[in-house]
Formats: C-alpha cells, structure tokens, sequence
C-alpha cells in the first residue's frame, strides 16, 4: 500500500498543475527535465548564452549551433507540447498518436508540426480524423500506410539503413505497413514480404533467398495467431529481428495475447519484441538500428556517437 501511495503521489500533483494555454516556441540546447515540465517556457539561459558565445568567438559555427538548438525545440499548445526536436535529438520523428484526440485536436497538431517540416505520421486515426484533417490542410496530401496516415509531400532522404520487413498474413499488413512508414520516415530503405506464414513455410524460401541478397541491417517480422514467425526467422538470419505482434487471431489470446507470449518466450537469440500493434515501436527501433549500421559502413563514424549527439 505504502508503494501505492507513493506511486500515485506524483501523478497527483502532475494533474493538478494547469496546462499551458498559450503557444509558445522554446528553442533549448539540453534535454528538457520532468521537473521543468510545469513551466512554459523551457529555455536554458545560460546554455543558450554559451552556445551564442561560442558562435561569436568563433568555436561554434552558426550552422552547429542551429543543429544545437534543434534538439531542444518545443511548442506548446492548449492541447499539446510538441517535441520539435525530437528528430534532430533522437533520430525519431515526432509521430502524432491519434486514439484519445478528438479530431479537431489532431488536425490542428498536424497543422502546427507542418509549420517547420514536409510530412507528419499520424498512428490509429479514424475516419472522422482523417477527414478533418484533409479537410484543415486541403493542400497536403494524405496517403494511407496502414494503421497511419503521411500528411505532406516529398520523401525522406536515404541514409544508407537497410531494413526487411515481412508479415505472416495479409491481415498481418495493416500494422506491419506503420512500421515500415516509420522506417521509411527515418531515411531507411525497405524491402517487404507478406504472407508467408508457418502454416505454409515452404512460401519463406524465395524470401529469404530475397533477403539475403538485400543484406537488411535489422529485420521486423510481424505475426499474429500464435506469432511463431519471428522466432523462425531470427533462426535463420545473422542480424537483430523486431519482433512485431498483431491483434489477429480467434478466440481466447486471438487479440495479440498468444502472438506476444510466444515470442517473448522465444528461444531465438537477437528476438527483441515490442507491444501488440505497436507499429511505431517496430518501425523506431528497427531504423534506428539500421541508421546506426549506416554509419560505420560508410565509414562517416568511428567513435560509437550518434550524429546528433553533442560530446561533453
């Protein structure tokens, strides 16, 4: 009880603060703390001021430093703070979840995310949030990407990341299709199989002969039913497998619960899984992976940092 106590101490409190409800535009060089959270502003002072010194001494290129700020850029809205830098810090877009908005509220946050950036992924919408967002932004086109929509125009640029994606089933498609979206969003290239589940696996061999010859950096695999798939592949090939559940099945643990339990008790060295549905998570994970690959294989990075990353 005392646990419970003061676990829900905090998220009390959190609740009880008022939201910002203004927009404000915060531009800070660090991570941003949970204790700076109730402010609306989350600027560093002395931070942006050294950054601003060293421009001027002529340590810092002013292009550095704008990269510098990036990372820290948020916007606040009534309805959301928007982590801008996400990208820039992260390597991870910021991805705008749409179950538990109301469709006005996702709009406007695609709306204000296309402010600074070509294309905006939208996860879980309904038709009636898509409908208003075509309807806010008529001039944006809208592709559908499975579970997701992309809202904007253009495309990534590659970063050299490789990434196979297959899917036992058709039904399988809707989440697998986020993931890759979310892939691609971050620069990967993807190559994609589907329907070549265990309940036929003479299907897997022209794919796998296939994957071979793309020499993917990571590999998502999604399944749903009992998800043996994944363990499957993560047998048979020499890079990390995301292991992708899906809510596809019948009966008792037909809602992703068998798919999640069977692969989380893989006995498939270099399985990772993530949670049912979570075709960003997969798509996150899989590229970051892949980006990292990309890295070392052109020779851009030696010294195990992320491009983004600012040395101490």
């Amino acid at each position: 009880m005392l646990a419970r106590r003061l676990w829900r101490r905090p998220l009390a409190q959190d609740l009880n603060r008022s939201a910002p409800t203004t927009e404000v535009r915060s531009l800070c060089p660090h991570p941003v703390t949970l204790g700076d959270m109730n402010t609306t502003n989350t600027t560093a002072p002395e931070s942006l001021e050294e950054t601003l010194a060293a421009v001027a001494a002529g340590t810092l290129s002013p292009a550095a430093a704008a990269e510098k700020l990036k990372e820290g850029e948020v916007r606040y809205l009534d309805v959301a703070a928007l982590d801008l830098g996400r990208a820039a810090r992260k390597g991870v877009p910021e991805i705008v979840y749409a179950p538990g908005k109301t469709p006005e509220q996702a709009a406007r946050i695609c709306a204000v995310m296309l402010e600074g950036r070509e294309r905006v992924i939208v996860s879980g919408p309904n038709e009636e949030h898509e409908r208003l967002i075509r309807k806010t932004l008529p001039e944006a086109p809208v592709k559908s990407a499975g579970r997701a929509l992309i809202v904007g125009t253009g495309e990534p640029n590659l970063t050299g990341g490789r990434l196979y994606a297959i899917g036992a089933g058709t039904s399988d498609l809707p989440v697998l299709e986020e993931a890759v979206a979310v892939a691609r969003e971050m620069g990967v290239a993807v190559r994609t199989t589907h329907d070549v589940g265990v309940a036929g696996l003479h299907r897997l061999r022209g794919p796998l002969e296939e994957l071979r010859a793309f020499d993917p950096d990571c590999v998502i695999v999604a399944a749903g039913m009992e998800g043996a798939l994944p363990t499957l592949v993560s047998g048979l090939v020499a890079v990390p497998v995301v292991g992708l559940p899906t809510s596809v099945g019948y009966g008792l643990g037909g809602d992703g619960t068998a798919a999640i339990l069977g692969m989380l008790q893989s006995c498939s060295p270099g399985l990772s899984v993530v949670n049912v549905d979570n075709g960003v998570g997969a798509g996150a994970t899989a590229a970051l992976i892949a980006n990292r690959a990309a890295l070392y294989r052109d020779g851009s990075r030696s010294d195990g940092r992320a491009p983004n990353t600012v040395a101490p």
